[in-house]
């Protein structure tokens, strides 16, 4: 323990700080690598939110740490790895190695966060948004006025066309007014006017495409 004595206070202090921003779910956990041959894997010096793995300080590290140590790792620091409990938690990891001046592990910092409850909300919300399964053809759009219905419905119609209204034929035309016949614009007070007004033709003409797309 000699190697980090020095900066054990503000180790300890940093786990705690970690912990207590992440909240009860996440375990942080300060070992004591130095003495490989006396406690093999790191001896657990400062811990906090022990119950996420039921760790306490005077426990040992984790296989991993024996990888480390043994060189069987070159590197050690993993960041965002998913890991489990004896009891099924699933944890979100992380493990960073403190060395010294030789480049020697001498401490371990581990932050466990503890993501089961996300896990199983993410899969409960999976049931409900799964892309398979729900029907795209239906499109609703919530707007404050009706108004703002009609100039959706309009700009459904020019795509359904095809073309800007100012390209469009004759038969363009009806075929527009027709899709906005069949989605119930005309429901919609006064909406012939707006309608007249946007594909550029009288009300005599928009009652003789509407007669003439009926019939068909």
């Amino acid at each position: 323990m000699e190697h980090i004595n020095e900066e054990l206070d503000f180790l300890e202090s940093f786990i705690k700080g970690i912990a207590n921003h992440f909240g009860e779910n996440c375990e942080t956990v300060l070992l004591d690598v130095s003495n490989p041959e006396e406690y093999g894997s790191g001896l657990i010096v400062a811990i906090e939110n022990g119950h996420i793995t039921g760790r306490k300080v005077g426990d040992t590290g984790t296989n991993l740490g024996l990888e480390i140590l043994r060189g069987t790792e070159s590197d050690g620091d993993k960041h965002n790895y998913m890991t489990q409990t004896k009891d099924g938690k699933m944890l979100r990891s992380t493990t960073m190695y403190i060395r010294d001046s030789q480049n020697v592990p001498i401490g371990c910092i581990c932050i466990n966060l503890d993501i089961t409850d996300l896990v199983m909300a993410e899969n409960t919300i999976r049931q409900f948004t799964k892309a398979d399964e729900i029907n795209t053809e239906v499109k609703e759009v919530f707007v404050n006025n009706v108004n703002d219905v009609l100039d959706m419905l309009i700009q459904e119609a020019q795509e359904h066309v095809g073309k800007p209204v100012a390209h469009m034929n004759k038969e363009e035309k009806m075929k527009g007014i027709q899709y906005l016949d069949k989605k119930g614009a005309f429901l919609i007070k006064k909406a012939g006017d707006t309608i007249c007004s946007y594909f550029g033709i009288s009300k005599y003409t928009l009652y003789n495409y509407l007669e003439k797309s009926r019939v068909e």
